[in-house]
């Protein structure tokens, strides 16, 4: 089993670091540490390490984790940040603090009507698409601004749209990368300009292989899995 302690430290300090040399950073920088594929037994390692804010996208195997974790007496946030499909917007509004890959309206539709019967409110990000084809998030800046005028106009009183999301190319080209997260962070100077009601404050971009390039571009939270729970089961 991976040392979770040590290499949660060694990622705080880059983390730092990057931070101290970003020209955007605004803020200090939220690790989400994705948990997906590894047991609840690393979970609560790293809780017991200091790290109380996790990531996970498949919502049975999160549903199932976070249960048990809670059992034990641990209150971890969790963050949901892969493709949510509406028929697990009812697991993934009842365990999560936050949905990170909201990308069309008909999601935000189940995500609301899910948060009502529970009387819940959930903070949601907007994922925007910057990557590859097979990549998720909303495809156009149209498609955006008309799911973010519906929350403005007050058509889903339980979300409570909080930042943007993105997943960068895969690949080696730096300036491709960069370009993704800038992307990002040009888009919600637009967004609150455009929505100040919204108050669009986060970025999360930056995962494993890329996260120094993103909190350099201004990124306020990175999704961080193999460096701290190493390879998948």
């Amino acid at each position: 089993m991976a040392d979770i302690k040590s290499n949660l430290s060694e990622i705080y300090k880059k983390i730092e670091e990057a931070q101290k040399k970003s020209k955007k950073a605004l803020a200090p920088v939220k690790l989400v540490a994705v948990s997906k594929f590894h047991p609840a037994e690393s979970v609560i390692e790293a809780i017991k390490a200091g790290q109380n804010l996790f990531g996970e996208n498949r919502i049975q195997e999160a549903a199932q984790k976070f249960d048990f974790v809670r059992s034990q007496g641990y209150t971890p946030e969790l963050h949901i940040i892969g493709s949510l499909q509406r028929n697990k917007a009812k697991d993934a509004v009842r365990i999560a603090s936050c949905i990170e890959s909201v990308d069309r309206i008909e999601l935000m539709e189940e995500l609301e009507k899910q948060c009502a019967k529970i009387s819940k409110s959930i903070e949601i990000y907007f994922e925007i698409h910057t990557g590859e084809d097979s990549k998720a998030g909303f495809l156009t800046e149209e498609a955006l601004f008309a799911a973010a005028e519906r929350c403005a106009a007050g058509d889903f009183p339980h979300l409570i749209p909080a930042g943007l999301m993105t997943m960068a190319p895969a690949t080696d080209d730096e300036s491709q990368i960069r370009r993704s997260f800038s992307t990002l962070y040009n888009l919600r100077a637009t967004m609150n300009e455009k929505y100040p009601s919204l108050k669009i404050k986060e970025l999360s971009m930056g995962m494993s292989g890329d996260f120094e390039i993103a909190i350099d571009e201004g990124s306020t939270a990175v999704r961080i899995g193999t460096a701290i729970f190493g390879s998948r089961a």
